[in-house]
């Protein structure tokens, strides 16, 4: 059996002494670092719970040992392997991100200002359309767009001078997408949303192109404007969806660009405006190199006008490079993710080791229940039976002698063989462990507190069964039994893994938890 090392030296190996760094190691769990900083974070964390009890750090210490063995049994058995284990963690780092990355400030100005844009443009916040719609690619031909245009503007001249035309039968007939669907702000490319928003209900479009292909768009339907507050929300979220990140003021693009040494490399940028594409460089954030290849796969999935794409590109770079740094710039979202993954290993190694069968194993239970049953009591008597109501006498006996010399747990299944369906239908009845108070014919019959039962629609009522000082087996106490017998699964499961554990800590540094 290993036992608990306690290390009153720096650790050998640690190449220099703790006290000459500023964030010093102060516990190792089966090799695992944990330094004085991450401790730190844990303990203030700990006792600034109301509900908790305040403790020493060494006195935390003690519990934080036990929360790390059992981490580092759950990566043991490849927990934090799986696939779901890494998708989770991954969910859960976007959004702890979004809190750090966001400018509060600038997605306000800017959910305000396409509100506005939207209140001073047109009247509604959605509209219903269909369009006749030729697909085109990136890279398609000057022939193929030629053709494409002068096939639309035919479909124009013949809907604008057939004015009964149906617009659906021409779109079943040539358009790549047959469906109607809502518009909102923010959904669809620019350029679409601009021209679907200046028509009218029941009016249809030139044919325009957008980055998708060209169209002849009629709007259907709409919706009206609701207040901003309403708004607000939804609007962020489509503008995030939009750019693929929060919106973010130019002053927090300036710092970005000025702490990570942005360098534009402007000919380059020109040649890509001007011949829609390059294979430069186009700018370097830090030591990473950002190509025209780059900017590609970007502009494929963010549909826009060029300049605005190449804005966009920028901005995203730059939160991508401080969305990988995070961990390393800030140490309270470093502790967060540190947290939140041990959180989740420690839940499924629990679920295998304390709370999953375990707790489903009625034998187990009952055996713990009669291996400690002297903790086990109630302050008074309770009884454990039947209550039963009936509109007539026959069934009261019926049910007695259907239940005389069966064990309780087999009263229902008794009285079901007894009766007909016809009686039960007469009859009520409540099985239970009942304590005083909780039903006022056990109170009128066996604890004598009530005068005078009314007895209403079923005027005859009988109770059978025992009273009992205390608890005879599990179901008597489930609740509390379960708690008991989960907590000490946990302290059993602990005393083994302390056993099998190598746990090291540096008691020089221990001493300066709180006070450096």
């Amino acid at each position: 059996m290993k036992k608990l090392v306690l290390l009153f030296l720096v650790w050998l190996g640690c190449g220099v002494n703790a006290f000459s760094q500023s964030d010093p190691v102060l516990l190792r769990v089966n090799g695992e670092v944990v330094t004085r900083s991450e401790f730190e974070y844990s303990f203030h964390k700990n006792n600034s719970m109301a509900m908790l009890e305040k403790k020493t750090p060494e006195e935390f210490l003690d519990l934080y040992i036990d929360y790390k063995l059992k981490v580092s049994a759950a990566r043991s058995a490849g927990m934090d392997t799986t696939q779901s284990f890494k998708e989770e963690l991954a969910s859960y780092r976007r959004f702890l991100a979004k809190s750090y990355l966001k400018d509060a400030a600038a997605e306000e100005e800017q959910a305000r200002k396409l509100y506005d844009d939207m209140k001073n443009s047109v009247s509604v916040s959605q509209v219903q359309v269909m369009h006749i719609f030729k697909y085109l690619p990136q890279n398609a031909s000057a022939t193929a767009i030629r053709n494409a245009s002068s096939k639309m503007d035919s479909i124009y001249r013949l809907l604008r001078n057939h004015s009964t035309a149906d617009f659906s039968q021409y779109v079943a007939q040539y358009s790549d997408d047959k469906n109607k669907f809502w518009v909102s702000w923010l959904q669809m490319p620019e350029e679409f949303e601009k021209v679907a928003f200046a028509l009218n209900k029941n009016e249809f479009s030139e044919p325009f192109f957008s980055p998708q292909g060209i169209h002849i768009v009629k709007v259907l339907d709409s919706k009206s404007i609701p207040p901003f507050r309403e708004m607000r929300g939804e609007l962020i979220r489509r503008l995030t969806n939009r750019y693929k990140t929060a919106p973010i003021s130019d002053p927090v693009v300036v710092k970005l660009k000025k702490e990570y040494q942005f360098v534009s490399y402007e000919e380059n940028v020109s040649e890509l405006i001007r011949q829609g594409q390059t294979d430069r460089v186009l700018f370097k954030i830090g030591e990473k190199s950002y190509s025209g290849q780059d900017f590609l796969l970007f502009s494929k999935n963010h549909p826009r006008e060029l300049n605005l794409q190449y804005h966009d590109f920028v901005v995203k770079s730059l939160l991508d490079y401080e969305d990988e740094r995070l961990e390393q710039k800030y140490p309270d979202f470093k502790y967060l993710m540190t947290e939140y993954r041990d959180g989740i290993l420690i839940s499924e190694i629990s679920n295998r080791e304390v709370w999953g069968d375990h707790l489903d194993d009625e034998a187990e239970l009952e055996e713990f229940f009669r291996t400690h049953k002297k903790d086990y009591y109630w302050p008074t008597p309770k009884f454990r039976g039947i209550v039963v109501m009936s509109q007539q006498k026959k069934p009261l006996k019926l049910i007695k002698k259907a239940i005389k010399k069966r064990d309780f747990d087999e009263w229902e299944t008794a009285l079901k063989e007894k009766l007909t369906p016809e009686q039960l239908l007469n009859v009520q009845y409540e099985l239970g462990l009942f304590a005083a108070g909780e039903n006022k014919y056990v109170d009128y019959f066996i604890f004598k507190k009530e005068k005078d039962v009314p007895l209403g629609p079923f005027p005859y009522v009988n109770v059978w069964g025992e009273k009992i000082k205390g608890p005879e087996k599990y179901e008597d106490m489930r609740g509390p039994v379960m708690f008991d017998y989960q907590l000490f699964l946990v302290q059993e499961w602990v005393k083994k893994l302390r056993s099998k554990g190598k746990v090291e800590i540096n008691q020089e540094v221990l001493k300066t938890v709180n006070n450096h």
